[in-house]
């Protein structure tokens, strides 16, 4: 019986949904750089630490993008 306090049931855990956790780092890495990069350039040094420190897997950048910047998609990639 595996649990995932032992590191063997850790391993299985990783192996098994292995595509899974990679895509929810690839997603993550996108939507926080893409925030990271927008407070920057906005000059709001207080977004970008809270951005920078909390993990929450592209919500709360995806919240700062749209209601906070209030960027439209096509204005995403835009200097």
């Amino acid at each position: 019986m595996n649990t995932f306090g032992t590191s063997s049931g850790l391993v299985s855990m990783i192996m098994t949904n292995g595509p899974l956790l990679i895509t929810l780092a690839v997603w993550s890495l996108f939507w926080k750089g893409l925030a990271l990069w927008h407070a920057g350039r906005r000059g709001q040094p207080w977004w970008f630490v809270i951005l920078l420190v909390l993990n929450t897997v592209g919500i709360l950048e995806i919240v700062y993008l749209f209601t906070i910047c209030k960027l439209k998609f096509s204005q995403l990639f835009s200097k």
